[in-house]
């Protein structure tokens, strides 16, 4: 007798092919059966036409600090995310020597918007090296899967302590020992392994992350060391593409020489609307010759969400408002309506800290009211800007009165990327890319100004049902992106899709009904620290190895998930 027969699903299997009605089955863990007619089983589930399918695999995450004291992995798991991939762009908190681990919290402060308050109150630090550090969670407990890649920053400073931060060029010995350093950590379980070449990427003093502006050798060396521990294993960058043929002929390089998949992130910026195609018509090139480079794209705009609760919004940097910025929200609304506080503000200069706040505070032609049902895809007429054309006010007079809104707590989307023809074409161009792979949610990350963990969610509720201003993929589709090709890119083979033998990693979802909430902010990060967090409703339960971990968006308190360690080569 079974474990488990969820009866009469709708079943969308995570490989993109045909959905079918039928049951599932599951024992120890493990689907014993998928459509038709199931026996007897110890639990059954009537699911009335409700649809099953496999749990979400998000492998862009940064939940490296946050797997220390979360073990729900939210807001993640609220998205029937069941497995997640940590380690990205380059950052993550192993190996590190006791002297670098301030070091360490504040370069992931200053490239993940993590706040370093939170990391020194909830990490306890229980080891070095990168073994050691999977050593330490193996020991946890969590609502979901979690799996690990390893950080080229970490790397580079604990071989060569100063040298490395200040990204002076590595000595062969330096390159020896970082070699043995990925070698062992994938041999040790990782996943992967990670680097950022942005110049984007600094750290809360300002300073460029270890790897800006070296030479393609060392990660060739170092991607070489990981191929030798690992089969399949998958190689993460960051990269500006400033000169995008130079680049992707260097990434070629890499993904040859070193036999591995190799992954970068993919966006379209205003300032080089083009970029993105280009990209992926050399990644296109690439394939043709067996090289494997794909791009990592998200499933909707990267955004900002801008107001009074977040870090940014048009008047973070005026004065009048940096002298109230510290003050309790509900004052700070109070003081804000006062029509002579708000013409002193309209009227005086920000102290811009760069051309990006200055972009954020200005830019009103890029900003549109979120709501309390999100529009994450809104008609240019909707915009600050063209509102503020109609009816002839100042554009910053509409930005407050939209963020004065629900006592303060109104948000404003201003999309940052792919974006620039004012609608999401370019993000379902990306996905239909067979170089792309979905990703990009950054969950556990820039947790006061972006909330993309519901991007799971969305792909459901936007891109297979309610889309209205381009064509919608299907069902079967939104699902697979998501399950089957996340988990089978990173070599996860036993998840991603319902078939006999494979991890019962579940959602069975209500829909027709499934919503997504708005965004909005708390204050449960260690040392009180805030983040945005998004609810969802219409996720029955979500089942890690056959364990229901939510039902109805609430945690059951098992905790059935586990550190998934890769198979290393003999």
């Amino acid at each position: 007798m079974d474990d488990l027969v969820i009866r009469d699903a709708r079943i969308v299997d995570g490989s993109g092919g045909p959905e079918i009605r039928g049951d599932l089955a599951v024992k120890d863990g493990v689907i014993t059966q998928v459509g038709g007619k199931a026996g007897g089983a110890h639990r059954i589930i009537r699911a009335d036409g409700l649809l099953l399918t496999p749990g979400f695999v998000d492998i862009h995450t940064h939940y490296d600090g946050q797997v220390c004291w979360d073990p729900y992995l939210t807001p993640s798991t609220w998205h029937g995310v069941t497995t997640v991939v940590a380690g990205n762009c380059g950052v993550g908190f192993a190996p590190v020597k006791p002297e670098a681990r301030e070091w360490i919290m504040d370069l992931m402060s200053g490239i993940e918007d993590i706040p370093s308050d939170s990391l020194r109150a909830g990490i306890k630090w229980q080891w070095e090296t990168f073994p050691e550090y999977l050593n330490v969670l193996e020991q946890g407990k969590y609502a979901a899967d979690i799996g690990l890649q390893i950080p080229h920053a970490a790397v580079r400073a604990f071989v060569m302590g100063e040298r490395g931060t200040e990204n002076e060029p590595a000595t062969t010995e330096d390159l020896k020992q970082m070699s043995i350093m990925v070698r062992d950590g994938m041999h040790a379980g990782a996943l992967g392994f990670t680097a950022s070449r942005s110049a984007h990427h600094r750290s809360l003093a300002g300073k460029n992350a270890p790897g800006f502006g070296l030479v393609y050798d060392e990660l060739i060396m170092l991607a070489k060391a990981a191929a030798s521990a690992r089969h399949g294993g998958v190689i993460g960058l960051n990269v500006d593409f400033d000169d995008v043929n130079e680049e992707v002929k260097q990434l070629r390089r890499l993904a040859r020489e070193s036999g591995m998949k190799v992954w970068t992130l993919l966006n379209q910026f205003p300032y080089a609307p083009d970029k993105w195609s280009q990209v992926l018509s050399l990644y296109s090139e690439a394939a043709a010759a067996g090289e494997l480079l794909f791009a990592q794209a998200a499933g909707r705009p990267i955004s900002y969400l801008l107001g009074l609760t977040s870090s940014r919004h048009p008047f973070w940097e005026k004065p009048s408002y940096e002298a109230i910025a510290d003050l309790p929200l509900a004052e700070r609304v109070r003081i804000m309506r006062n029509p002579e506080f708000q013409q002193r503000m309209f009227a005086e200069k920000a102290h811009y800290r760069s051309g990006v706040t200055q972009a954020v505070a200005e830019n009103f032609d890029r900003m549109f009211k979120l709501g309390s049902v999100p529009d994450y895809e809104p008609a240019p007429k909707t915009s600050i800007a063209a509102m503020s054309e109609r009816e002839g006010r100042r554009p910053e007079e509409i930005a407050l009165e939209i963020m004065l809104q629900r006592d303060g707590e109104e948000l404003i989307f201003m999309p940052l990327t792919n974006y620039v023809s004012g609608d999401a074409s370019v993000v379902q161009k990306m996905m239909e890319h067979p170089c792309v792979i979905l990703g990009l949610g950054d969950s556990g990350a820039h947790a006061s100004r972006i909330c993309d963990s519901s991007i799971p969610t969305f792909m459901l509720t936007h891109w297979a049902r309610d889309r209205h201003r381009g064509p919608r993929m299907t069902l079967s589709r939104a699902v697979h992106l998501q399950t089957q090709a996340t988990a089978s890119f990173y070599g996860m083979h036993d998840r991603g899709h319902l078939t006999v033998g494979h991890k019962a990693d579940l959602n069975l979802i209500d829909f027709d009904n499934l919503t997504l909430g708005a965004p909005f902010m708390v204050k449960d990060q260690p040392a009180g620290a805030q983040r945005l967090v998004q609810h969802s409703k219409g996720y029955i339960s979500t089942m890690v190895s056959g364990i229901s971990v939510m039902e109805d968006g609430k945690p059951t308190g098992e905790l059935p998930g586990r550190l998934i360690r890769s198979k290393a080569k003999n």
